[in-house]
C-alpha cells in the first residue's frame, strides 16, 4: 500500500534518494583508504583500525531490524530526515575526534543513521514503483549504496595525500548538509503506516544475536576460537539469535517477520547477498592495503589503481537494472559470480613483481561483477515477498548483508596478517603477499559456493 504521488513528485523524492544515498554510502568505505593514516594518527594497530569500517557495518547491521519497525511506524518523511540528523552529528564527532574512542562513536552515529537512509530509501523505490520498472530504477539508485562506495576510496586517496583524511569528513558533511535542506523541500510521506508496537525484548536479542556473532568472528583470527575475545562474544550471539528467530515466529506482529524467509527465492537472495558482501568488503579493504602496505606506494597511487574499476561499476548498476527487468536474475547472477571468481583467483597468483596493472584489470572484474549483482539480487528477492513485508524484507536482507560484510572485512585482514606473520621465516619479504594471497584464495572459495547458488539454486525464469 502507498499513498498516490504524481510523476514529478516521485521523481524530485528519487532525486533526493540518490542524492543522500551517494553522501551517506561513501562513507562505507571511504576510510579504507584511509586506514593507514588513521592508524598513524591515533597511534593504534591495523586491527584495532580497521574497526572504523567492520565496526560501521557492524552498527549499520545492528540497527538494520529496527528499521523495519520505524518504517512502519513513524512518517516517511519524519524519519528520513532523522536519519539525516543523525548522520551530520556523526560526522561532526568524527571531525572533531580526539582520540579513536570518539572516532568510533562518530562512525557508529554515522552508521545507524546510513541503515535508516538505506532502509527507508529502498522500500520507498520499491513501493512507488510498478513491477516492470523496479528493476531499473533500482539499479539507478545502485549507483549511490554499490558504486559510491566502490568509487569513494579512488576519491578518497586523491583527497587524503592533498588535503589530509578528514578531509573525507568535511566533503561529505556539505553534501548532506544539502542533501538535508533538499529532503525538507521535496520529501513526502509516502508509505502507509502499520499498527505495530515496539518489541524492546526483540530488539535487545537482534543487538545480542547480531552483535555477538559479528564481533566473535571479526576477533577469531587474532584470539582463536577458545578465547573469550571471540568464543564468548559467538557464543553468545549464536544462543541470542536462537531466541530471536524463536521470538519473532511466535509474536502475532513480529518485530522483524523473518517467517519469510521460508520463500525460497527470496532466501537465495539473502544467502546469496550475504556472501557477495562478505567478498565485496574483504576486498574493497585488502585492496588498499595492497598498494599502499605490501606495495609501498601512496594513497593517489591505491585510489588510481581502483578507479577503471569504480567507472566499470557506475556504468553496469544502472544497466543491470535494465537487464533484470527484461531477462530476470539467471543470467545476471551466472555472469556476476563468474566474473567474480576471475578476479579473486587472479589476486591469488600476485606477487611483489606483479604491474600494478594487472591487478587493476582483476578490480575491474571484480567490480563489474558487484555491480551486475548487488541491486538485481535485492530487486528478485523483496519482489518474492508480499507487498506488506516488503519493509521487513528489505531490512533483514540490508542487515545480514551488511553483518557478512563487517565479518568479511574482520577476516580477510586477520588472515592476511595471521598468515604474513606465521609465514616471515619461509617467505622472508615475500611473507605479507604470501598472506594477502591466502586471503584471497578465502574470497575465491566464498564466490565458489555464490556460483553454486547461482546454477543450481535459481531457476530459468523470471
Amino acid at each position: 500500500m502507498e499513498h498516490i504521488v504524481s510523476d514529478k513528485k516521485r521523481s524530485l523524492i528519487f532525486i533526493n534518494l540518490v542524492v543522500s544515498g551517494i553522501a551517506t554510502s561513501v562513507l562505507t568505505t571511504a576510510m579504507t583508504t584511509a586506514l593507514p593514516d588513521v592508524v598513524a594518527y591515533f597511534g593504534i594497530a591495523t586491527s584495532t583500525g580497521q574497526w572504523i569500517t567492520s565496526g560501521y557495518s557492524l552498527a549499520m547491521g545492528i540497527v538494520m531490524p529496527l528499521t523495519a519497525f520505524l518504517i512502519t511506524k513513524f512518517p516517511t518523511k519524519k524519519l528520513y530526515l532523522s536519519g539525516i540528523s543523525v548522520f551530520l552529528l556523526g560526522l561532526l564527532l568524527s571531525i572533531f575526534a580526539g582520540n579513536f574512542s570518539i572516532m568510533m562513536v562518530g562512525r557508529v552515529l554515522q552508521a545507524c543513521g546510513n541503515g535508516i537512509l538505506m532502509a527507508a530509501a529502498q522500500v520507498v523505490i520499491l513501493t512507488l514503483y510498478p513491477l516492470e520498472k523496479k528493476g531499473t530504477m533500482m539499479g539507478t539508485y545502485g549507483l549511490a549504496t554499490t558504486a559510491a562506495p566502490i568509487i569513494a576510496p579512488t576519491v578518497a586517496g586523491l583527497m587524503i595525500d592533498a588535503f589530509g583524511w578528514k578531509s573525507i569528513f568535511y566533503v561529505a558533511f556539505v553534501i548532506l548538509a544539502a542533501s538535508l535542506v533538499m529532503s525538507c523541500l521535496v520529501f513526502d510521506n509516502v508509505l502507509e503506516l502499520q499498527d505495530k508496537k515496539f518489541d524492546s525484548l526483540s530488539f535487545l536479542e537482534s543487538i545480542v544475536a547480531f552483535g555477538g556473532i559479528t564481533l566473535g568472528i571479526g576477533n577469531l583470527t587474532s584470539y582463536g576460537l577458545l578465547s573469550i575475545q571471540a568464543g564468548l562474544p559467538l557464543l553468545v550471539g549464536i544462543i541470542g539469535c536462537v531466541f530471536f528467530m524463536h521470538r519473532q515466529c511466535t509474536l502475532d506482529k513480529p518485530f522483524l517477520d523473518v517467517k519469510i524467509l521460508k520463500n525460497k527465492n527470496y532466501s537465495v537472495s539473502v544467502i546469496s547477498s550475504m556472501l557477495l558482501y562478505f567478498v565485496m568488503m574483504g576486498s574493497s579493504v585488502m585492496m588498499p592495503l595492497y598498494v599502499q602496505t605490501v606495495m609501498g606506494y601512496s594513497a593517489v597511487v591505491s585510489g588510481l589503481v581502483t578507479l577503471p574499476g569504480s567507472l566499470a561499476t557506475a556504468l553496469v548498476s544502472p544497466l543491470a537494472g535494465r537487464i533484470y527487468d527484461k531477462i530476470g536474475i539467471k543470467r545476471i547472477f551466472l555472469f556476476g559470480s563468474v566474473f567474480l571468481l576471475i578476479s579473486n583467483v587472479g589476486m591469488y597468483f600476485v606477487t611483489l613483481d606483479t604491474p600494478l596493472f594487472v591487478t587493476c584489470i582483476l578490480n575491474v572484474f571484480r567490480n563489474i561483477s558487484i555491480g551486475s549483482l548487488m541491486m538485481p539480487l535485492l530487486t528478485w528477492g523483496t519482489n518474492s515477498v508480499d507487498a506488506w513485508k516488503v519493509a521487513d524484507a528489505s531490512s533483514l536482507l540490508t542487515s545480514f548483508r551488511t553483518i557478512a560484510g563487517s565479518i568479511g572485512s574482520a577476516v580477510f585482514v586477520g588472515i592476511m596478517t595471521q598468515v604474513g606473520n606465521a609465514s616471515v621465516t619461509r617467505y622472508g619479504e615475500r611473507a605479507l603477499i604470501h598472506g594477502l594471497n591466502i586471503s584471497f584464495l578465502g574470497m575465491a572459495l566464498g564466490t565458489v559456493a555464490l556460483l553454486f547458488l547461482a546454477i543450481f539454486a535459481v531457476k530459468k525464469r523470471r
